[in-house]
């Protein structure tokens, strides 16, 4: 089977182009790919796929094998992958497990992923949860790398009011008109060196009760991102978009 590896700012995964419909793999075996000793190696594994209306489908996986929600930085270097694979010149409509996307590659290579709309936030412990295509727990702290993102991060993941699905965890710092992010991942159960999703909810939480429009710099382990968005409302979010890199790292084939 051939493969592609791709990272977003750190973020890394495997693509495989399905569009054939002749790759089926199963939980076991997206995790065995998945796996940094045994396998290639990776946050997490796509498939593109054909979708009707669309100019394809994002299927995306965990890096513990099971079938995940959105994930922001997956979904720019799937874009990038449909350009490297002609199915696009530099504008995708694709969609995925939480609907439609849109995303532009600039001539930089820059990609700008619309998100989905934040229909509400709510305030858990002195601190926030929304859902920005995956749900987020937003925590604020004064020294984020000094925080036990792992130790606290899956506490926090698996308490009982976020079950049975758990919940992806943020700590977020300020740092004049920044934020820095760093993420404890749910079906990774680990800190990745970013999260898309996860540095779309730090900024729109980050806004507290205001409203108006809003673009925010982002600072995580693997690299900086920008979010900008529309507030209607103090607790709602629209035009959202995340912006980064998608950078390809190598093509492979593997015996499954």
């Amino acid at each position: 089977m051939t493969f592609y590896k791709y990272h977003g700012t750190g973020n890394d995964f495997i693509l495989i182009d399905n569009r054939n419909n002749d790759v089926q793999l199963s939980k076991e075996q997206v995790a065995h790919l998945c796996n940094r000793r045994f396998g290639i190696g990776a946050d997490g594994l796509m498939l593109l796929e054909n979708a009707a209306g669309y100019d394809f489908r994002m299927v995306y996986y965990n890096s513990d094998g099971g079938e995940s929600t959105m994930c922001g930085n997956g979904g720019r270097c799937i874009t990038a992958f449909a350009k490297h694979l002609g199915i696009i010149a530099s504008i995708a409509d694709f969609v995925a497990i939480d609907g439609p996307h849109t995303a532009k590659i600039d001539d930089n290579g820059l990609i700008s992923l619309h998100m989905k709309d934040v229909q509400e936030m709510n305030v858990y412990d002195g601190h926030t949860i929304l859902n920005t295509g995956s749900p987020h727990y937003v925590a604020w702290v004064k020294e984020v790398n000094a925080t036990e993102v792992f130790a606290e991060g899956r506490r926090i993941r698996n308490l009982a009011e976020f079950q049975p699905n758990g919940i992806n965890v943020n700590f977020v710092e300020f740092r004049g008109d920044k934020l820095a992010v760093r993420t404890y991942e749910r079906g990774v159960e680990e800190e990745t060196l970013s999260c898309g999703t996860g540095v779309t909810a730090a900024a729109i939480a980050a806004t507290c009760s205001e409203t108006g429009a809003f673009k925010t710099a982002i600072e995580t382990p693997g690299g900086h991102l920008e979010v900008s968005f529309n507030k209607p409302t103090a607790h709602s979010a629209t035009d959202v978009v995340l912006t980064g890199p998608a950078v390809f790292v190598f093509k492979g084939e593997v015996d499954l």
